[in-house]
């Protein structure tokens, strides 16, 4: 045991990666995930066994341009430095962006109040090597119109237990919302959440989606996104969107989009 545990410190660390090399964010055994290589770093520099927590765990493949991760460390490595110190150590698809010393009651997930994702859709008809794996290549007729649509429908409170993946681990998972965690300490699951805002931008080559919320559930953002492009297809219309989340059931909603467009973009405290 370090010998300055009277400088204990529980730090926020504001980080981003490219998901393409990792099996997601959470530890798994004989798996190389986000979680545990920061974690194995911090040993490195500090000595000290520990286990970030983040703010979500982001699927493999999932890109992050500020997670956010909190640990208690003893160490006496000042933030700024320890920035540094992370940086020369994690793999360069890792960077740590700000270190800072928070409250002993901030949790990274327990703390968060909202969230915004972003999906990327690249559009053109030859996708550019080195943006391959950042995006989802969709160079296919689609009505672009009727998808912004569709992405309204989802703005409020609702359930969405039909955007939820088939998750047989979901009671055994940290609750990601606030409302989730109460009704975790009661014994209760829900799937209810609130989206703040659901929009789309038009560039030149992309059609790029962002949402807010309170929280999102296991691939949430994804089966939205696998949806509303069925509306784009003409495989489902604007008005099914509304029922397919009155249906509270996955198989009413569309096919989970692939993991390379999507970023976890920021998280608010």
């Amino acid at each position: 045991m370090p010998a300055w545990n009277n400088l204990s410190r529980n730090l926020k660390i504001t980080l981003a990666y490219d998901g393409s090399e990792f099996h997601g964010w959470q530890v798994q055994p004989g798996l190389r995930t986000v979680q545990g290589t920061l974690a194995e770093c911090v040993q490195r520099l500090t000595g000290e066994e520990v286990l970030p927590q983040g703010s979500g765990r982001t699927d493999a493949g999932v890109h992050a341009l500020a997670q956010v991760a909190s640990v208690r460390l003893d160490s006496p490595i000042p933030e700024r430095n320890l920035v540094i110190a992370l940086n020369d150590v994690l793999p360069p698809s890792v960077r740590v962006n700000l270190v800072e010393v928070v409250g002993d009651n901030f949790h990274a997930r327990h703390s968060a109040k909202a969230k915004t994702y972003r999906y990327r859709i690249y559009r053109k008809n030859v996708c550019p090597p080195f943006l391959a794996r950042y995006v989802f290549h969709d160079p296919y007729p689609m009505n672009e119109e009727a998808v912004i649509h569709a992405s309204e429908q989802v703005v409020g409170k609702h359930d969405f237990t039909s955007f939820a993946a088939s998750d047989p681990e979901r009671s055994a998972r940290m609750a990601e919302s606030r409302e989730e965690q109460e009704s975790s300490r009661l014994g209760i699951t829900t799937n209810v959440r609130t989206i703040h805002s659901s929009q789309w931008v038009r560039t030149d080559q992309e059609l790029v989606y962002t949402v807010r919320g309170d929280g999102f559930l296991h691939h949430m953002v994804r089966n939205l996104m696998g949806t509303f492009l069925q509306v784009g297809k003409g495989t489902l219309k604007i008005e099914d969107v509304p029922a397919i989340l009155d249906a509270r059931n996955r198989s009413a909603a569309g096919p989970t989009a692939a993991a390379c467009g999507l970023y976890l973009v920021s998280v608010e405290y």
